[in-house]
């Protein structure tokens, strides 16, 4: 098999046409219906998507994102937009009839059992990518959407993608059921699936497709998975590192071999599953900056379908926000980001990204403020390292310490004084956040630091240290409390002047791999020595396909081997109560905690003395992992 296939000359064309900042003629808004379908002149749509989010034309949301790049590329495009899949006729599902192409299912922005569910496994009652707020995608989104559309389009390509079906393109360490799950294509009867950001997976895939090749031989797209026969398999195995099987990954060693191999490898990947085996290719490369530029410069109405009569709820607090890049080398250890956009930072050009800030000025919506500029972390922007031009970035080691990676501090700092200085702005935010470490301890990093609180933070400013503990940091792969400190020091320096001060907020996480009880009581004491305080908690929720995930399941570091210590049941309650130890709900938990830590000496000191409560020994000893 070739790891590195060529371009198929359309894909060539229609990618040359991104890539060149040509815009084609796009539709005010993706058709929703059949009459907006005709409307465009279009009889028929090449690819449908069927997203579970509610369609918004903005480009944080993939419906549009994808749908008017494949625009872009010639192709004509529908959307379905939140199905009624409980209707047996499937009425919602066969609107646009029979795609030309294909079906490409879009489970959601956030994954759908993340959205569905708190860490403490309670059914949420509300969804900020429905209208109103109200409920109503199904659990494990992509199976029944596929299975569904399977069953009233028996022989047309379904192609799933997304974040539920890119973490899940392997057997899996499936959270909600407490189990390991077999890869997600050995569940729901797809053709094929795209991992990552799927733009050229797309845009290969229609190109191909019309060009009368069949589905079953599209075997060398980057940025896919396939599946096989387990005669195949047997007779002419595929090229390719063979994982531990589905079912044998569900011994934990075995789960933790296989994870290692996954998480340092670029080659095609093979697992054998009961009925059938899955393949998967190596990843699809990242876009250029010209690419970037385009699909974000789209004429996106930034607002949602005016079929919709209440409000989306995602859709406010980022109307009028802008992405400046992709990918993420943090690669903290909990999180999806880097395994979904890659390692690889790629930046848009300026001019594109004042071109976007122009069009937004132009909306009478628009009141002079743009909500946030940036990416996963604001300052990743313009952040590069020579060794991912030729060879990707290294899969064994931290970008955010290596002498190799080239800061963008400079070409931020540019960034944000010329969008602040466009006709209109008033102000320019970064709310997303920044990370900390990232800030050069040098005259300019100072500069950085001190435009930002000066200008691009409110009261404001979120970091994610996530941990002062050194064990705990080591494993999330976050920088240490020394760290922390320094920069707390540094942000401190800059209030001095200032007739109003403001405050850093920090992320932090309980009962992470690795974390004890007498971790969270350090912390505690260590956000009351420095008066912090957060009514809001990130409990840890072990996604798919994270090496926090592999930990949480199998009790050891899959790469180190060592053993890790993970939270169950009733301490990952205590853990997450030391961190709200001003709460009076919380106080039987805390002092449990304390108990628990040997320290006893800090009733009365950190919480009010009440009296030392009786443990409560059946939420204690709780075997579900919650």
């Amino acid at each position: 098999m070739n790891l590195n296939p060529p371009i198929t000359p359309i894909l060539e064309i229609t990618m040359s046409i991104i890539s060149s900042g040509k815009i084609l003629d796009q539709p005010g808004y993706l058709p929703m219906t059949v009459e907006e379908l005709r409307k465009t002149g279009w009889e028929k749509p090449d690819i449908i998507l069927v997203s579970a989010d509610a369609y918004v034309d903005h480009p944080s949301f993939a419906a549009a994102l994808l749908g008017r790049t494949l625009i872009n590329s010639g192709f004509s495009v529908a959307v379905i937009s939140q199905p009624d899949w409980k209707n047996r006729e499937g009425t919602d599902f066969k609107r646009f009839g029979k795609p030309n192409l294909f079906f490409a299912v879009l489970p959601g922005a956030v994954d759908p059992m993340v959205s569905a569910y708190t860490p403490a496994l309670r059914r949420r009652h509300d969804d900020a990518y429905s209208p109103g707020g109200k409920p109503t995608r199904p659990d494990k989104t992509t199976i029944v959407y596929t299975n569904t559309l399977h069953r009233l389009f028996k022989d047309t390509p379904i192609i799933i993608g997304g974040i539920e079906a890119s973490l899940r393109r392997l057997a899996h360490y499936d959270y909600w059921s407490d189990s390991v799950r077999q890869g997600i294509l050995a569940d729901a009867p797809a053709s094929l699936l795209v991992y990552g950001m799927g733009e050229l997976q797309l845009i290969e895939i229609a190109s191909r497709l019309k060009k009368g090749e069949k589905i079953a031989d599209l075997r060398n797209i980057n940025g896919t998975c396939y599946t096989i026969s387990i005669a195949e398999f047997r007779e002419k195995p595929p090229a390719g590192i063979i994982l531990p099987a589905f079912p044998k990954v569900e011994d934990k060693q075995a789960y933790a071999e296989a994870f290692k191999i996954q998480y340092l490898s670029r080659d095609v990947l093979i697992q054998p599953h009961p009925k059938t085996v899955i393949v998967q290719n190596p990843p699809a490369r990242a876009l250029t900056t010209e690419e970037l530029d385009t699909i974000y410069e789209f004429p996106y109405t930034r607002k949602q379908h005016p079929v919709y009569t209440e409000p989306i709820p995602a859709l406010i607090p980022i109307q009028f926000s802008i992405t400046t890049h992709r990918g993420c080398f943090g690669a903290c250890s909990f999180c999806a980001i880097t395994h979904h956009q890659g390692k690889e930072v790629v930046s848009r050009s300026e001019a594109s990204i004042l071109r976007e800030v122009e069009m937004i000025t132009k909306m009478p919506e628009f009141k002079g403020t743009i909500s946030d500029l940036g990416g996963p972390s604001a300052n990743m922007y313009a952040c590069h390292c020579a060794k991912w031009d030729k060879a990707g970035a290294c899969l064994d080691k931290n970008c955010t310490t290596c002498p190799s990676l080239k800061m963008g501090t400079t070409e931020q700092l540019s960034l944000l004084r010329n969008v602040s200085a466009m006709r209109k702005v008033k102000h320019v935010f970064i709310s997303s956040g920044i990370r900390y470490d990232l800030v050069p301890d040098t005259e300019e990093g100072d500069s950085y630091l001190w435009a930002l609180t000066e200008h691009h933070i409110s009261g404001h400013l979120k970091v994610a240290p996530e941990h002062i503990s050194d064990r705990v940091t080591t494993l999330m792969n976050k920088p240490g409390k020394a760290v922390f400190d320094k920069f707390c020091k540094r942000f401190d320096a800059l209030q001095k002047d200032k007739s109003k001060r403001q405050y850093l907020v920090p992320y932090l996480m309980s009962s992470h791999p690795g974390c004890r009880i007498e971790d969270m009581v350090t912390l505690a004491l260590y956000l009351r020595e420095k008066n912090m305080y957060t009514e809001q908690v990130q409990d840890f929720t072990p996604v798919p396909m994270t090496l926090s995930t592999a930990m949480y399941y199998t009790g050891l570091d899959p790469l180190s081997g060592k053993k890790v210590h993970v939270p169950l049941g009733g301490e990952k309650l205590i853990q997450r109560a030391l961190l709200q130890w001003k709460d009076p709900n919380q106080y039987d938990l805390v002092v449990s905690g304390l108990l628990k830590a040997g320290r006893k000496d800090l009733i009365g000191d950190l919480i009010p003395n009440r009296g030392i409560p009786p443990v409560n020994k059946a939420a204690l000893n709780k075997k579900r992992r919650v």
